[in-house]
């Protein structure tokens, strides 16, 4: 499981003057067959963008999307995919499947979950939603609107020319800390897939393949005893020290881990009342790194810093892991047949009062970029240092080739989780975006499905890249999956 950012650039090295990196991707899709796939997703766009901007509005939190859900599951049947729902423990997770006889088994992935704190209008200037707590601050409206968008669209053309093989569309849940991929990978729900496709919302238009971060995720609740804050001090022992001196402990061994690691907290639950000593508090952390060795390893002491705070303050604590991902396993063979894809689709051109609302967001940003930059596309490499943030797409990869693409859907210069986000995902600025990666998508489920060398020689590089005697565990152990990581602090009290 381990894989170091050294390793991967030697393998990296190997594959550049190897059969991987100087095999000509030669596909027998014809320029015919591409224009009528994309024919078919322009003609879909309307419905791909009623689905985003509902599932925008519905604004669900990961495992509570029953609305997103149920709509793409309709989509899907309508399109005679056959659907399975409830999947891998999951209520809101779903397998969508047509099948026209023995072939490649393709996969396409949807996420649909918003953010909670991020509530915001589709205007370019912050504005909150009343009543309203969540939003689409990574796009996932968009994703999960296009992928199916893609999969509907290739569907009709395997009808159309009688191309074997299985289309499967996988509805995953939960992508933003609740790992809902990772409950699929474990259940063996991708043990035959050949190749798997995903995408997601960006600044930019790319199908740059890199490395994310491998993540462990979890929440310390810590149990004390209440008392009067000014009349019997001695008699309490409050919760809350112990989250605050954990806090301290984790803060300082920040100096003592290596290099990369990420480790960020928030404080979910802390008392309700000055003069009551909390008998209840929790905190909601994560660790980050590109292995996932040092990413247990530290968690470990995070843990033992929880141990430490809850004796120092005559407190107990409970543990709980709600999410756990590998690092990212990049995919050079089908990176490149979608690169040639998404060149094939192009840039995106804005209207002018698209372009009045970029130029208004642009000036809540810092130093943004031109916004001519969604016109083009960029170069096309493997990264395999940073990343930043992590997916739970990254278990998939070291199980089954994997390969995304990002397209401008966001405003050039925003921040991911931002209100901008949630703004641009809600306008017509965050479904053009969606369209073209459906298109993209769509071509590349084509190429797999005309010729299945690409196929074999994506599976060769997966198993070179990660290792000999390779045995996929999650990182999460064999938790069932956690429902209620979403739900407020006060539920978990008991």
């Amino acid at each position: 499981m381990k894989l170091t950012a050294l390793k991967l650039a030697l393998l990296s090295a190997s594959m550049a003057t190897g059969v991987l990196a100087t095999q000509a991707y030669a596909a027998p899709l014809s320029d015919a067959a591409r224009a009528q796939i994309l024919k078919a997703v322009d003609a879909d766009a309307p419905q791909i963008q009623d689905a985003a901007l509902k599932i925008w509005g519905f604004a669900e939190v990961g495992y509570q999307e029953v609305k997103s859900s149920t709509l793409l599951q309709g989509q899907l049947k309508t399109a005679g995919f056959d659907v399975k729902a409830g999947v891998a423990g999951e209520p809101t997770a779903f397998v969508a499947s047509f099948k026209n006889g023995a072939g490649p088994v393709i996969a396409v992935l949807a996420e649909f979950d918003a953010l909670p704190g991020l509530a915001q209008t589709a205007d370019p200037v912050k504005t909150g939603i009343p009543g309203q707590i969540a939003g689409h601050g990574c796009g996932h409206n968009l994703f999960g609107a296009a992928s199916v968008g893609a999969a509907v669209a290739l569907k009709d053309w395997m009808v159309k020319n009688n191309i074997k093989g299985e289309l499967r569309v996988y509805g995953t849940p939960a992508e933003e800390g609740g790992s809902g991929k990772v409950y699929f990978v474990r259940d063996g729900l991708f043990n035959d897939v050949d190749a798997t496709l995903h995408w997601h919302p960006a600044n930019a238009n790319s199908a740059v393949q890199g490395v994310s971060m491998a993540n462990i995720s979890g929440k310390f609740r810590f149990h004390g005893v209440s008392a009067h804050a000014a009349g019997a001090p001695e008699k309490g022992r409050s919760a809350l020290d112990g989250v605050e001196i954990m806090d301290v402990a984790t803060n300082f061994l920040r100096e003592h881990v290596p290099d990369k690691t990420r480790i960020h907290y928030v404080i979910t639950a802390g008392g309700t009342a000055p003069n009551v000593v909390p008998d209840f508090a929790e905190v909601y952390y994560y660790v980050r790194h590109p292995d996932p060795a040092v990413v247990k390893d530290v968690w470990s002491r995070v843990e033992k810093a929880a141990e430490g705070a809850a004796l120092a303050t005559g407190t107990t604590v409970d543990k709980e892991i709600t999410g756990g991902v590998y690092a990212l396993l990049p995919n050079d063979t089908l990176g490149r047949v979608m690169d040639a894809n998404l060149r094939k689709v192009g840039g995106i051109t804005w209207t002018p009062e698209e372009v009045a609302f970029a130029k208004k967001m642009q000036t809540t940003l810092v130093n943004p970029p031109s916004i001519d930059t969604v016109k083009t596309i960029e170069p096309y490499k493997i990264e395999l240092e940073g990343g930043g943030g992590s997916t739970d797409v990254s278990d998939i990869s070291w199980v089954t080739p994997t390969v995304g693409l990002g397209t401008a859907t966001f405003v050039p210069g925003s921040a991911g989780h931002s209100w901008q986000n949630v703004a641009a995902a809600g306008s017509s600025i965050g479904v053009k975006g969606a369209v073209n990666a459906a298109k993209t998508l769509a071509l590349t489920g084509a190429d797999l499905f005309s010729n299945p060398d690409i196929v074999k020689k994506a599976k060769a590089e997966l198993n070179e890249r990660r290792g000999p005697n390779f045995t996929y565990k999650a990182m999460l152990g064999d938790r069932p999956p956690a429902l209620d990581y979403r739900k407020p602090a006060s539920a978990a009290r008991e």
